[in-house]
Order: C-alpha cells, then sequence, then structure tokens
C-alpha cells in the first residue's frame, strides 16, 4: 500500500510499503476512515527533533476493524472504533489508576497516514462505537483520538472546575482544544492567548471568554489585569517551549495549577523559583484512553464538535502539502482523507 515516510526535515513522501499484518495474538488491522497531521509531527520535519532514518508516520485514526489477533476479545471486524497515540493494556496498575500513557506495556503508536494501520494491545487502546458513525461525525471522532484528548488532559491536569479563571497558552490545535476542553468542564473565564485572527475566532467559537496577544512580561501583566492582580486558577501550557512555559508559570496564582502538555524543547526550572511560586504542575503524554468513551459519548450526541479544527482536508496523497501549510502556519491541522 501507499503511506506517509518522513525521510529527514522537510521531506516527507507518500510512497509504496508493506501491507500491515497481525504480528502479536493482541495485534488488530484497521481501516482507515480518516487521519490527520499533528503538531507534534512539526518537529522532525523542522529538523529541531532527531530522527533515525525513515520513519512510517501517523498516530491519530479512527477506522473499521478488518482483522483481530487471536487475543483479542473486545473489538471484531466491521466495528468502527478510535484509539489513543499512546497504546496500552488497560489493566496494568498504571492504567487503572487513570495514567494509560504510562502503561508498562506501552508503546506509541506509529503508521497511521495510510489506508491501512495496525493497533498493537487493540482490547486496550481501541474503543468501539455502537454502530458505524455517518461520514459527518468522523472528524470530530478522530479529534478524540489525540488532539481533543490532549486538550482535555491539560484542563483535567490544571483542575479545571465549575466557576474557574482558565488561562489557555498557545493557540495551535492542543490550545484550541483546551479552549473547548475549559468550557465543558464549567470554567467561568477562558482566557486563550493568541496572535492570529482565525485562531481567535475559532478560540472564540470553543468557549473562550477573552483573547490576549500579547506575549512575556505584557501578556502576564494583561493576564493580571484581567484577573485583579490574582492569576488564574488553572494553566494549560500547549506548546512545549520555555517562553511558553516561563508564561504558564507566571500567569497562574499561587495554589493554582498548571496542566503541561506541549512536548517540552528546551524547557527548564528554577527550583528555587518554583519553590517560592507555590504552583501545582502536572503534565507528561496524555493518557487520552481514560477519556475516550466519555469523549466519544459528547461527540455521538452532538455535545461538542472538536473537528472544527481542521482548518485544511486534503486527500491523503497530498500529504506533504499537508505539513508545509502547518508547518507555513497557512493551517491549524490537516485532516487527510482515505
Amino acid at each position: 500500500m501507499l503511506a506517509t515516510v518522513m525521510y529527514g526535515p522537510g521531506d516527507v513522501r507518500f510512497e509504496n510499503v508493506d501491507d500491515p499484518m497481525i504480528i502479536k495474538p493482541s495485534d488488530a488491522i484497521i481501516k482507515l476512515s480518516a487521519t490527520c497531521i499533528c503538531g507534534s509531527d512539526l518537529w522532525p520535519y523542522r529538523g529541531l527533533q532527531a530522527s533515525r532514518g525513515p520513519a512510517h508516520m501517523g498516530h491519530e485514526y479512527c477506522g473499521v476493524v478488518v482483522e483481530v489477533g487471536s487475543e483479542v476479545r473486545t473489538v471484531r471486524p466491521g466495528q468502527f472504533v478510535v484509539g489513543s497515540f499512546c497504546l496500552s493494556d488497560n489493566t496494568c496498575p498504571h492504567c487503572a489508576y487513570g495514567f494509560h500513557s504510562s502503561c508498562v506495556q506501552r508503546e506509541f503508536m506509529t503508521g497511521a497516514q495510510a489506508p491501512y494501520a495496525r493497533v498493537p494491545l487493540a482490547d486496550g487502546t481501541l474503543v468501539a462505537t455502537a454502530e458505524v458513525p455517518g461520514k459527518d461525525l468522523i472528524p470530530h471522532l478522530l479529534a478524540t483520538s489525540d488532539v481533543l484528548g490532549t486538550g482535555w488532559y491539560a484542563a483535567d491536569a490544571a483542575g479545571v472546575r465549575e466557576g474557574s479563571t482558565v488561562v489557555v497558552v498557545g493557540d495551535g490545535a492542543v490550545g484550541l482544544m483546551g479552549v473547548l476542553s475549559a468550557k465543558q468542564m464549567g470554567a467561568e473565564r477562558i482566557i486563550a492567548m493568541s496572535r492570529h485572527k482565525d485562531r481567535q475566532a475559532l478560540a472564540k467559537d470553543f468557549g473562550a471568554t477573552d483573547i490576549i496577544a500579547e506575549r512575556g512580561a505584557e501578556g502576564v501583566a494583561r493576564i493580571k489585569d484581567l484577573t485583579r492582580g490574582v492569576g488564574a486558577d488553572s494553566v494549560l501550557e500547549c506548546v512545549g517551549t520555555q517562553e511558553a512555559m516561563s508564561q504558564a508559570i507566571d500567569c497562574c496564582r499561587p495554589g493554582g495549577s498548571i496542566g503541561y502538555v506541549g512536548v517540552p524543547h528546551g524547557v527548564t526550572f528554577d527550583g528555587y523559583a518554583m519553590f517560592s511560586a507555590q504552583r501545582r504542575m502536572l503534565g507528561g503524554p496524555a493518557p487520552v484512553r481514560r477519556f475516550l468513551p466519555d469523549l466519544m459519548n459528547r461527540v455521538l450526541s452532538g455535545k461538542i464538535e472538536p473537528g472544527k479544527v481542521f482548518d485544511l482536508s486534503l486527500p491523503i496523497e497530498k500529504v506533504a502539502e499537508g505539513y508545509k501549510a502547518m508547518d507555513e502556519r497557512r493551517a491549524i491541522k490537516t485532516l487527510l482523507t482515505v
């Protein structure tokens, strides 16, 4: 089959690869209904993250099961499923504690920017719908696989609750999903930090009450002005740079919480400053599997439409253009039709 392979910075190809096959009895093969490009895929694309030769790309996925291994019990051929980018058994102590992304058997999904994909640990990773959904729901269900699940985790880790004041640092797809998540969790005030009009508009659509374009000390000052000098109860850091993390820490009130889900690149902390600041912090790879059933139900019941974050749709054979559009900030997130 044809699939997406990254050979190096700026070098993405759609080329012939071996068809996926059952390797372990806990595997499943799915036919993708749609896939997409993640913001984290841009780190190696931009040469900011080391890669070891050709890499089969794609970790956000939904589709129909076509084959299962002999040990798979919870999904069967013909079912529509969504899975997390973190593959987990859903039975180990860490999964039982809600941190599937630290599963003792954890693997990371690869090769999903393709017509077919192998999903290891299928029983613990895949969540099936009662029936195959209509095409109009596919983008929204696809979003639950990673980008919404990660935004939701950022809000959950930051302790967002009814009446909270929330700041979202980062106006990429995950940050926008963080806005949507905070709204769903009952936040009273959601302040999105964004400089881009199209992203500002989408943030407001998802529930942002305020938009701040300033950065650095000016951005923190604006947050303090809006919160009467207090700072935010909850801050979602959705970028992964030093600037974004510093912004998140400085916007948070003493006793407040920071949920950080941006993959860190060059981020460091001053131990004494953190000691004095008295902020809670929780983050890391999102345990999307914990949230998947709830998020999928919210989509299927029409409560949320996270697929609006896909502002560019391309046939999968034009995947290289999708990477380029996101790299050049001409697109927030690219949906790939299969």
